[in-house]
């Protein structure tokens, strides 16, 4: 081979490398997109693993699939604020084409590193308090999402029709998630309204629990806990102290029933999760954060554990049980 005709084709060979390159960045070789998503989820525990696993699955039912058209990069915050900080400048260095985040924290730090790769979040209670949308109807940025919003009204008002009588609210809570205080307002409105006395014992982290725990259960009738991640993920330790104590502790999401929390009134997480994947899709499909709505859910359902409700020698009114979904199955 005359070195002329090596040399072309040596280019030819290298624009064939750079092309198959190209196409290893295809869903199939056929030119179709891979998107790039960085999942971020702020810790491990039974509500934010069920959002996480039905976003999926509602990008799946969007023709959006991992390892086929899109790459998940799922990371796990450990309920720790320098490392979810890590994980969101590392999905900004990887250029990702989107950026999930499972729960306000999350969702408020990957905001803080990027203002203009796409985020959507999920199970945010109060997008507008927490500084991640102007709007509810017109987000403007770049971030839109799901809200898990449930009122403390709601669930008192169940507590009321389950054990009546209760004159002291105990509020279990973590001081650091902006949510757990803006809920936590809303039920010292509602107390003020109604006659009620509502004693506060705030946590910073999961190993704080018991001990709060304990000391609502000596001075509480009944104790509520909103949507608060970290009293989520040590919910044994909390039923434990509050069922030896005979102490109702009412909570605000379906996980925390079933993990030994009385009752709820609360949203499917499930279909919250889908919800968000939907979201998702639409944004990979084009449209703009800025002018998705965030969606708040309007299906809700009454949950309660009956052993929990055993346990403490309570009796659920018929009317009750007979709309709830009751944990264990």
């Amino acid at each position: 081979m005359k070195r002329g005709m090596k040399k072309v084709f040596a280019v030819m060979m290298i624009l064939a490398m750079t092309a198959a390159l190209l196409a290893g960045c295809s869903a199939d070789g056929k030119g179709e997109d891979v998107f790039k998503v960085g999942l971020v989820q702020l810790m491990e525990h039974p509500s934010l693993n069920t959002i996480r696993e039905s976003i999926i699955a509602g990008l799946e039912e969007e023709g959006f699939v991992d390892g086929e058209n899109m790459e998940i990069d799922y990371q796990n915050g450990q309920n720790d604020m320098t490392i979810i900080k890590s994980i969101v400048q590392t999905f900004v260095a990887n250029e990702c084409d989107i950026i999930i985040a499972i729960a306000t924290p999350a969702a408020q730090a990957a905001l803080g590193e990027t203002s203009e790769i796409p985020i959507i979040f999920a199970a945010v209670t109060d997008p507008v308090d927490a500084g991640l949308v102007d709007d509810l109807n017109v987000p403007g940025g770049n971030v839109t999402g799901t809200s898990d919003e449930v009122s403390a009204e709601m669930i008192m008002e169940l507590a009321k029709q389950i054990t009546p009588g209760f004159k002291t609210i105990g509020a279990l809570y973590s001081s650091g998630e902006d949510n757990s205080a803006s809920v936590i307002a809303g039920l010292k409105e509602y107390a003020e309204t109604n006659g009620f006395e509502v004693i506060e014992s705030a946590v910073t982290n999961s190993g704080e629990v018991q001990q709060a725990a304990q000391y609502l259960a000596d001075k509480a009738d009944i104790v509520y806990s909103p949507i608060d991640n970290t009293v989520a993920s040590a919910m044994s330790v909390a039923t434990d102290v509050f069922n030896t104590a005979g102490i109702p502790f009412y909570v605000s999401a379906d996980s925390m029933v079933m993990d030994g929390g009385l009752a709820t009134y609360g949203i499917d997480y499930t279909v919250l999760g889908k919800e968000t994947g939907y979201m998702v899709a639409q944004v990979l499909n084009g449209e703009d954060p800025a002018a998705i709505p965030v969606k708040k859910m309007s299906d809700m359902s009454i949950y309660v554990n009956t052993e929990t409700a055993e346990a403490l020698q309570i009796e659920i009114p018929a009317e009750i049980l007979d709309k709830a979904v009751v944990f264990p199955e």
